[in-house]
């Protein structure tokens, strides 16, 4: 009788072994991502290049929810561009690059057709403030119907996450876009729209005051779109590239955004804002905010060099973008 025991407690940590043994080989199985260098010597240096160690897991986030249906986000991307709007990607042919990723990332209502060279063709996701959505719902058949650019199979995938204030967001009927966005949500059935949570806009804060010291209401800052953007990069992305963003160390004449030619000036644009009394910076155009909220974060951002980098200044406080 001893030795069927002393038997059975043998099989039993055998097979403990080879359990823990099979979830070993698993684990280590995964690509390993590993900080990239910057790319020198390419015609288009306003790349940022950054990685995470593989997640265990696919799980869902459910600091973003599906419009009406409440369901949290299911995003998972390999590699992920990030395409900013401003006018340094102008001229730079970077879009062929930017389409070989697995996942495309806009903000707001910035367009593709007529770019295609420069921010290329394709869209799985568009980060939209709150005061962007009107924007949106100016073309709704071209954002959200089965034409829309992104589209593939004669279905528009483009996943839209729309951030903004609560008073705005909120699902008891008094919330001015969140109504907009179930109105497009019953009229496009198959649009995929997602609104982010409060507790997660309240870590977005936590965000902002860690790494610049500061409460974000009490010193009257405004995050912008990019700055929600790179935290949702950083919640669904193992490694990204950033397009458009440039550092504080050089300023040339280009539109603030690559599609409104003829408005100011990107440097002009930064001047305004940097004056304004009530506002500090936020992250929309300039890698140098990157760096700063990837430091902490799974992701990390290299110190740039001029090879890789196209430039203009300061941070940019809009608080509607």
């Amino acid at each position: 009788m001893a030795w069927m025991c002393k038997r059975r407690a043998v099989i039993a940590l055998s097979l403990a072994v080879a359990v823990s043994l099979l979830v070993v080989v698993v684990n280590y199985s995964e690509k390993p991502y590993v900080l990239l260098q910057p790319v020198l010597g390419q015609a288009f240096g306003g790349r940022w290049m950054f990685s995470r160690p593989p997640q265990p897991s696919f799980t869902p986030h459910t600091g973003y929810l599906s419009v009406p249906q409440q369901e949290p986000l299911k995003l998972q991307c390999e590699l992920c561009s990030i395409v900013s709007s401003s006018g340094q990607i102008l001229g730079q042919g970077a879009g062929p690059s930017i389409d070989r990723s697995g996942c495309v990332w806009r903000m707001n209502n910035a367009p593709v057709r007529g770019f295609e060279g420069d921010v290329g063709r394709r869209t799985t996701l568009r980060v939209v403030s709150h005061t962007s959505v009107p924007l949106l719902l100016k073309r709704p058949q071209h954002f959200f119907g089965a034409s829309s650019a992104g589209a593939s199979s004669g279905a528009n995938d483009t996943v839209y996450v729309v951030w903004g204030p609560l008073r705005n967001m909120r699902r008891d009927g008094r919330g001015v876009v969140y109504n907009m966005l179930r109105q497009v949500a019953e009229r496009y059935p198959q649009a995929r729209i997602y609104v982010t949570t409060e507790e997660r806009m309240n870590h977005c804060d936590t965000v902002f005051k860690k790494e610049t010291g500061k409460d974000r209401i009490q010193s009257g800052s405004y995050l912008s779109t990019g700055w929600f953007t790179l935290i949702l990069a950083m919640d669904m992305c193992k490694e990204i590239h950033v397009y458009g963003m440039i550092n504080d160390t050089y300023c040339r004449k280009v539109p603030y955004h690559y599609y409104e030619a003829g408005s100011r000036d990107e440097c002009g644009e930064y001047v305004l804002h940097e004056s304004a009394p009530a506002r500090r910076p936020s992250l929309h155009h300039r890698e140098d905010r990157v760096r700063q909220v990837g430091q902490d974060a799974p992701h990390q951002v290299l110190q740039p060099t001029l090879a890789a980098v196209v430039t203009p200044p300061a941070p940019h406080p809009l608080q509607h973008d």
